[in-house]
């Protein structure tokens, strides 16, 4: 018994080429997901591991021999980065030499809160000891450094620690707790309703201002995982932006409700 192939129309031909595409590029995008996946599990497995020695007198003795900072440090294999590889938009326009980089050293960044001691050092001593047992894990991110991507350990203590190492645009301004990927991680998806007193008495002593302030604090630590309302009080409640109920807390929702 003969069997016939019946010739495809130049529609289903596009169709089925296109959904051949998608499936590769899904299975491309998980390929990624779970290298990536696969990386930060590592990661986490080797400062775990360091976290145990945290106080042992080698780790104290290696941590007072140097850590880098963003700030002051001079360190001793800057380069240009290529511009394939990072830019930083303050820094230059990525097509020449757009930020100082070096790939052999972590840099240690805490908010100016914590940088009471000389020459900006933490005093905390929980800050201190986040930052020696972390300095342990340098030789584990330089060698798996990625070209191309950034490194990094983030403590609840405020200690941040990042690899390719390079200053910071604003010293003291950057704490990690606050941003939304630390945030994420530590709380999960969330929905969170902001409810902001808008009444006279508001304006006395700079309560607006401090409200709104601490508004955006929180908005701008959420990620697209989770959803938010802000709702406004006098004689009547309103919700910002007009939405009605909880949304998406999209770049473009915060932008909106700030």
């Amino acid at each position: 018994m003969a069997s016939y192939l019946l010739p495809l129309t130049v529609s289903a031909t596009t169709s089925l080429l296109a959904d051949a595409m998608s499936f590769e590029k899904e299975n491309q995008v998980k390929m990624i997901l779970q290298d990536m996946e696969a990386s930060v599990l590592a990661f986490r497995d080797e400062l775990e591991r360091l976290a145990a020695s945290r106080c042992d007198t080698a780790t104290l003795l290696q941590c007072s021999n140097n850590n880098y900072n963003d700030c002051s440090s001079t360190y001793p294999n800057q380069q240009c980065m290529a511009a394939d590889e990072l830019v930083v938009s303050a820094c230059g326009d990525g097509e020449t030499c757009n930020a100082i980089w070096d790939k052999t050293k972590t840099a240690v960044r805490i908010p100016a809160a914590l940088a009471q001691g000389s020459h900006g050092n933490p005093t905390d001593p929980r800050v201190i000891e986040s930052i020696c047992y972390s300095r342990l894990a340098e030789k584990y991110m330089v060698e798996n450094y990625n070209p191309g991507h950034q490194m990094y350990f983030g403590s609840s203590r405020g200690s941040f620690r990042i690899i390719p190492a390079r200053h910071s645009e604003t010293c003291g301004l950057y704490d990690c707790r606050r941003r939304p990927w630390f945030v994420a991680a530590s709380s999960g998806p969330k929905d969170v309703v902001l409810v902001i007193d808008v009444s006279e008495s508001m304006n006395d002593y700079a309560r607006m201002y401090t409200a709104k302030e601490a508004a955006i604090t929180v908005v701008d630590t959420l990620t697209v995982a989770d959803r938010f309302a802000i709702i406004t009080f006098s004689n009547e409640a309103t919700q910002i932006g007009g939405q009605g109920g909880l949304i998406r807390a999209t770049n473009e929702n915060k932008k909106t409700n700030d």
